[in-house]
């Protein structure tokens, strides 16, 4: 089986890069996602040129546009430089299926990361890592997840069917869209539709069944709008 290509960040894979020289090694990532997804790994803390070991940055400021700072001197404000970072790397994952990041991480955090305020204490309300912003931004369909979440089976099994629809659909996209492309994508990728998205597999087996009574252009439109229901519905899960 061909593994699918998702965007990692480095720290979850053992590499020793985080602010205290250590690392967050995810024995589920290394040891069990790695049999579905072949990992491109970033860390865009040191990315930017941020040494291991470093001072560490914390969010800072409003919770809907926070500022990376560092923790000892708030003059040392590296937000634009992971955005900068974020832009020149987008290219180089336009290949990936999906994306899971690092929970808390002011650079990778997807959810819940703590936006500090002038008392320095955090604000009630949470934001997400500058370099995970950017990313979502630019690719906002693309399957994301944090590692420490992904051991919950459920949420698990809906991100790797995110991936798989992802991928179908990202196959679809580079041999042509027409119907006899989509026909053959499907019937290559059914097995693995069928184990991790059935729902979306028994949508789309309709569909194709039916194709004779679309216009080509409709067939089309009718598939893409059940595989983007698919990521959404998963998503919203």
């Amino acid at each position: 089986m061909i593994k699918i290509k998702i965007g990692i960040s480095s720290c979850l894979l053992g590499e020793e890069v985080r602010y205290n020289g250590g690392h967050k090694l995810s024995c589920l990532c290394v040891n069990t996602l790695s049999t579905f997804f072949d990992y491109q790994a970033v860390c865009p803390e040191v990315g930017i040129g941020l040494g291991v070991p470093r001072k560490p940055i914390h969010l800072f400021g409003d919770p809907k546009n926070p500022r990376a700072i560092n923790v000892d001197n708030k003059n040392i404000d590296v937000t634009d430089r992971l955005i900068k970072f974020s832009e020149q790397t987008l290219p180089s994952l336009n290949r990936i299926c999906g994306y899971i990041f690092i929970q808390g991480s002011p650079s990778c955090g997807l959810f819940k990361v703590k936006v500090y305020q002038k008392d320095n204490l955090p604000s009630e309300y949470s934001g997400r890592g500058i370099y995970a912003k950017a990313i979502t931004n630019a690719m906002p369909l693309l399957p994301v997840e944090e590692a420490e979440r992904l051991t919950d089976p459920i949420l698990r099994e809906h991100f790797i069917a995110r991936v798989f629809i992802y991928h179908h659909w990202q196959m679809i996209l580079q041999q042509g869209l027409n119907t006899a492309v989509i026909l053959d994508v499907y019937a290559s990728n059914k097995d693995r539709l069928m184990l991790h998205a059935p729902k979306t597999f028994i949508a789309l087996g309709q569909l194709l069944k039916d194709v004779e009574k679309y216009e080509a252009d409709e067939f089309k439109r009718k598939y893409i709008v059940v595989l983007l229901q698919a990521l959404e519905n998963h998503h919203k899960q």
